[in-house]
């Protein structure tokens, strides 16, 4: 073959070649930007993950109805960890090797939340951590990959000490499942209640395993201490055992009993008649949200699921709401690329305004704060405030301390 053949034949080929890989390449930003999400729809933890599985799906909707994020749709593959880290962990292999997300989202308990993030720190992946409200997931685990939407076990535990400072009450007792969750949520409420009452004395504590509580014997180990007040951490159907034991042991009787997540519809439908009245609690009382943004929210979430939303359905709502933010911030699907979008991130909820502290990757969302009450039979949250999650992280100097490299 001729030389200059030789040359021609050689840039032909070449070109073609680009020329596909290009098409090929356009093809590919053209296709849905994929989600992987991670969390615990069966067993237990159901009531609150399945109202969630339809807050996101909610807003995939609502975003794709729309045009999608940077012209492209958003699609979440999602799998059922069914409450193991073990499990979580595989399926994030899976959504990263085979499915080829472009990024992790989700989870529930605290432990496989830590384990998700772990996974995507060695794998250099980001991971918006939904749910769990383990302090170490921002903290003393945090790493640069995993960002946290929830307001944590710290900041909805000082919620709580805020109110519980203001009661007469100098004794507590503490009940709370024994593991990482309840160990931080009570750590976090003891440290602020001491700090604001330095009177206080904590005189029980009583760590039952998660979904395995002795309730009568965790009952009377409580009674025979006398507190004078309770701080309580059980939440699903060990919060439905230990109301349902209590109040026929008659501990709660003359005692004021701060409990955190109790003001969910979640656990209040659980309770149903047997809801404790006055407790102080953190939640979201959903049918008494008058913001605009909520009652937008609201108006969208029962039309589409005949049903009223749970505080799950705001956090799946609120995840796909973050990271449509974050995609159109960051302008592509590079990792680097996106978590530089979410250091700093703000954007609106149907909580209202949050931001992504580039600090400790923590959100500034909130909680309600209130107390219990029976209307029709049925539990409910009263006397509430929205409490700025803002206000209740510790100061840049702390968090510098808790967050090894921050």
């Amino acid at each position: 073959m001729p030389r200059m053949n030789v040359r021609y034949y050689f840039s032909a080929l070449f070109g073609a070649l680009l020329a596909t890989l290009t098409f090929a390449s356009a093809n590919a930003q053209q296709g849905p930007i994929r989600v992987g999400e991670i969390n615990s729809y069966t067993g237990p933890l159901a009531a609150f993950t399945v109202p969630y599985r339809n807050g996101w799906q909610l807003a995939i909707e609502e975003i794709n109805a729309k045009g999608g994020v940077l012209g492209r749709p958003l699609e979440v593959i999602s799998r059922d960890d069914g409450g193991k880290p073990a499990n979580a962990i595989k399926f994030a292999e899976e959504l990263l090797r085979r499915e080829n997300v472009d990024l992790l989202a989700g989870t529930f308990l605290s432990n496989i939340g830590l384990a998700v993030a772990d996974f995507a720190n060695r794998n250099k992946t980001l991971f918006v951590a939904s749910e769990p409200l383990s302090d170490a997931v921002v903290w003393s685990k945090g790493n640069p990959y995993t960002f946290r939407l929830r307001p944590s076990t710290y900041m909805q535990a000082a919620m709580l000490a805020e109110e519980a400072a203001k009661l007469p009450a100098k004794r507590w007792a503490t009940i709370a499942p024994n593991y990482e969750y309840g160990q931080s949520a009570v750590k976090a409420f003891k440290e602020v209640l001491k700090a604001r009452r330095p009177d206080v004395e904590f005189v029980e504590e009583q760590w039952p395993a998660l979904f395995k509580i002795d309730a009568g014997a965790t009952v009377q180990a409580i009674a025979r201490a006398k507190p004078e007040a309770i701080f309580n951490v059980t939440f699903s159907i060990d919060l439905a055992k230990f109301v349902r034991e209590g109040q026929l042991r008659g501990l709660f009787k003359d005692r004021e009993v701060a409990s955190l997540l109790t003001g969910e519809p979640e656990y209040l439908d659980t309770l149903k008649g047997e809801t404790p009245e006055g407790w102080i609690v953190t939640g979201y009382p959903w049918q008494a949200i008058k913001a605009p943004a909520h009652r937008a929210f609201l108006d969208a979430y029962q039309s589409r699921f005949d049903d009223y939303p749970r505080a799950g359905s705001i956090v799946g709502y609120s995840t796909i709401l973050t990271i449509a933010a974050m995609l159109e911030k960051a302008g592509s699907t590079d990792t680097d690329a996106m978590v530089a979008a979410m250091k700093g991130l703000e954007l609106d909820t149907p909580f209202g305004p949050i931001t992504y502290r580039s600090l400790d990757h923590q959100s500034t969302m909130g909680a309600y704060v209130g107390r219990t009450a029976k209307v029709d039979g049925r539990g409910v949250m009263v006397d509430f405030r929205y409490a700025n999650g803002a206000d209740y992280l510790p100061d840049d100097a702390t968090v510098r301390k808790l967050r090894p490299g921050s």
